[in-house]
């Protein structure tokens, strides 16, 4: 399984920015995918994850602020992520799971800078 991250970059406090995660190779298994998110001198911390049945899960940092989506033709997930703070700043990771074997798979990172 390979997953394609991109959509990052530098956005002002209160702006808005749309993250994409394709995946591709045997992904058959795959149920979960998500976001996790690392800052700098900070552990890689989950942001958002959706099933493959739309059920998501939220970090409290980002609830009512992030929306997770999942476009199954596509394989795609999009964190749709608004009002968006400096402490949002981080390298936000795509993650997906294969449901059977538990193989976890990371995308390659994504630069988001909050910052005026």
């Amino acid at each position: 399984v390979q997953l394609q991250a991109s959509g990052g970059g530098l956005v002002q406090p209160g702006g808005s920015l749309r993250l994409s995660c394709v995946a591709s190779g045997n992904i058959f298994d795959i149920r979960t995918m998500g976001w996790y998110r690392q800052a700098p001198e900070k552990e890689r911390e989950l942001v958002a994850r959706i099933t493959t049945g739309d059920s998501t899960n939220y970090a409290d940092s980002v609830k009512g602020r992030f929306t997770i989506s999942r476009d199954n033709a596509k394989s795609t997930v999009y964190p749709q992520m608004a009002s968006l703070k400096p402490e949002d700043t981080a390298v936000y990771y795509c993650r997906a799971v294969n449901y059977r074997t538990g193989a976890v798979y990371w995308g390659q990172g994504t630069l988001v800078t909050v910052s005026s």
